[in-house]
């Protein structure tokens, strides 16, 4: 996957900064991408592309179990978020709809990716580089059961 990156140097992004409250009752999920991220940055969907990545900091995804946010991330352009660390509920809902991809990265990674860097995620490999500054980081590797979610694409597909 190669994508540029939207930053937000911030803990705990919630699920009801991802996709506010009202927005909750769309069903049509192109139009509840259109929401993504509102509640944070009013100018995000001037920003993402597909194939676009989210860096942020520590328990992204927190706050209600809903997976609209995942959803309206996914349906917004975003392949995989790159966080410190998540809630637990937005980790297991982006994985088991196969929304996004959930990718943990250690402290000196979120650091040194900035905003606009231009990346590309090897999970195969557990690497990240960074195309615009020639550095690689490793990312955390998916537990055994989540990574064949993940090559299942979803919880739905995959068969044990």
């Amino acid at each position: 996957m190669k994508g540029s990156v939207i930053k937000y140097e911030r803990d705990n992004i919630d699920t009801d900064v991802i996709l506010p409250g009202p927005y909750l009752k769309i069903h049509d999920y192109a139009e509840l991408a259109t929401h993504a991220m509102e509640g944070l940055d009013k100018d995000f969907h001037k920003r993402v592309k597909p194939g676009d990545f989210i860096v942020a900091g520590k328990n992204f995804g927190c706050g209600s179990s809903r997976e609209h946010a995942p959803i309206a991330l996914s349906h917004s352009g975003i392949k995989a978020v790159l966080a410190l660390s998540f809630a637990r509920i937005f980790y297991r809902n982006a994985v088991d709809g196969a929304f996004l991809l959930p990718i943990e990265i250690d402290e000196s990674a979120y650091k040194d990716i900035s905003d606009s860097d231009s990346l590309e995620v090897d999970i195969s490999k557990n690497e990240i580089t960074n195309l615009t500054k020639n550095k690689v980081y490793k990312m955390k590797p998916f537990p055994e059961i989540i990574g064949k979610i993940v090559e299942a694409g979803g919880l739905f597909n995959y068969k044990p």
